[in-house]
């Protein structure tokens, strides 16, 4: 899913505890080590290199932007494309450079830690040197090159006691190809949240189905991009090319949206989507009596309250819906991505009962002292096997222990953590009464396929539900690309596609379930 989209603050590697909910059913780390990290540094390489190092930086693809002309051979300005190498890893970076006034400003994309669009800091360029930092101390990032060539910047890397070096190459951005359906900016408002989103509509008058993407954990973007994967913007195309309407949106606190507070959970979440139904009913080209939803990861938690609320929902499609409660998906998505990496049966074991001991404590609130305690001979432990250039990074041992304990319990602790933790998805699945096409992928680590599965038709038959679809993409994971072992380590190295037959499946079953217009 895909908070943090199980999709929440940040990604603790920790415990794969419950931020990672990561654990739960969103992307989790880039890295997920033969042994359980301990902390996450940013973009620091102990903690966010992948396994591997993926493909070179003449084959990464280019970045789906706004076309843009090659700048002057002496400028840095420009869109840049490479790796940084560090640490016998390459961390694929892309670099935007951009004229302001008479400096230089930017942003980064680290594709394989799912970091992008960070802003540079100290940003500059002197003849032919170029210098720009990312990220706040002590976590903080220096880039140090120089123009070699027109095409070329390379030079040295610098990150939390680890040195390396880094390479970029030039690019030009290729002009959007042109589509053949509108594409509109939308406002939905739901209260004082506003939610800025992208409508597609096929071409002619309609009015034509539709659907509202519901995105998983934390927070996303209307794209719910993931290691460069752009997941509802690529299922937005297919389906309109097919004569579907889709809304997607911007979560709270991302692109164009209003920000959300401390306190929003899923039900919160499913009071967005509610209004972005009521807006789809307002639309001429749109049948109010055919809007559906599609959620994915805890977007499949949110999508059944909004059905089970609102008439309006005339069909749901549940991409990696969770049919057990949180807290049963994270233990054994941390157990599913730990044996996949090569983890000790004892270390897992190891994880796994600190991990319920945690959740235990945060679903009842007591063995609180227990647990911190447990977790702060973890952090020491875990430091204590880090290579010496990492360790000495951390500073004081004891206080970043002690730091990474709170952070821990203020995650175990949130509103939003303590209602996915406690809500089971059965008793809302049982009264849905719309038809439902469940969909999961047989690699999928995060949300596994047949327990959950099980799950959610067991409920839609015991709520009387006739028309429900499941179908198992066997080698799919959870964000149903063509997968190896299903871990969230292989994302950021598979292409960023769908596995055969997925978006047919999907929009097959749409038409089969409503009337389109004819263009």
């Amino acid at each position: 899913m895909n908070r943090t989209h199980l999709h929440s603050a940040a990604f603790s590697l920790v415990l794969l505890l419950i931020l990672a909910l990561a654990s739960g059913c969103a992307p989790a780390p880039s890295a997920t080590p033969a042994q359980p990290s301990p902390t996450s540094l940013g973009l620091s390489p102990a903690s966010v290199l992948p396994e591997s190092s993926p493909a070179p930086a003449t084959e990464i693809p280019a970045l789906t932007r706004e076309a843009t002309a090659l700048p002057p051979a002496d400028s840095a300005a420009g869109h840049w494309e490479g790796a940084v190498a560090v640490a016998g890893q390459n961390i694929i970076t892309r670099v935007d450079l951009a004229a302001d006034g008479g400096a230089l400003k930017g942003a980064v994309d680290f594709p394989g830690q799912n970091a992008l669009g960070l802003p540079l800091e100290k940003v500059s360029q002197q003849g032919k040197k170029v210098h720009f930092e990312v990220l706040p101390a002590p976590r903080t990032a220096v880039f140090d090159g120089e123009l070699v060539d027109p095409d070329r910047i390379q030079g040295a890397f610098s990150q939390a006691g680890f040195t390396g070096d880094f390479s970029l190459i030039r690019k030009q951005v290729a002009t959007p190809e042109a589509v053949p359906y509108r594409e509109e900016e939308v406002k939905v408002s739901n209260g004082d949240v506003t939610l800025a989103g992208t409508l597609t509509l096929p071409s002619g008058g309609g009015p034509y189905p539709a659907v509202v993407l519901i995105s998983g954990s934390g927070p996303e973007n209307r794209d719910e991009e993931i290691f460069g994967f752009k997941i509802f913007r690529v299922l937005a195309d297919a389906l309109t090319r097919k004569g579907i309407a889709v809304l997607r949106y911007d979560d709270r606190g991302v692109g164009g949206s209003s920000a959300g507070t401390t306190l929003d959970t899923s039900e919160t979440f499913a009071g967005d989507v509610a209004a972005a139904v009521q807006y789809l009913k307002g639309r001429p080209e749109v049948n109010p009596k055919e809007i559906g939803l599609l959620g994915h990861s805890e977007g499949g938690i949110i999508a059944p309250m909004v059905a089970v609320s609102s008439p309006d929902v005339a069909y749901v499609i549940l991409m990696s819906g969770p049919g057990v409660p949180g807290s049963r998906i994270i233990v054994e998505q941390a157990r599913l991505i730990n044996e996949a990496s090569g983890v000790s049966p004892a270390a897992i074991k190891e994880q796994a009962d600190l991990q319920q001991r945690a959740i235990d404590a945060a679903m009842t609130g007591k063995g609180w002292d227990t647990v911190k305690a447990d977790l702060l001979a973890y952090f020491k432990k875990a430091a204590a096997a880090m290579p010496e250039a990492q360790r000495k990074a951390l500073g004081d041992i004891d206080t970043w222990a002690a730091k990474s304990v709170d952070a821990q319990i203020t995650g175990l602790q949130n509103p939003w953590t303590q209602f996915f933790l406690a809500h089971d998805p059965a008793p809302v699945l049982e009264r849905v009464k719309a038809p439902v096409l469940a969909l999961f992928g047989g690699l999928d680590l995060q949300v596994p396929a047949e327990e959950n599965r099980a799950a959610i038709v067991k409920a839609l038959e015991q709520g009387g539900n006739k028309d429900v679809t499941v179908k198992v993409f066997p080698d799919a994971n959870h964000l149903y690309q063509a997968a190896k072992t299903g871990s969230p380590a292989e994302y950021a190295t598979l292409k960023p596609e769908f596995v055969p037959g997925f978006l047919d499946a999907i929009s097959d079953w749409i038409l089969a379930h409503t009337k389109v217009a004819t263009p």
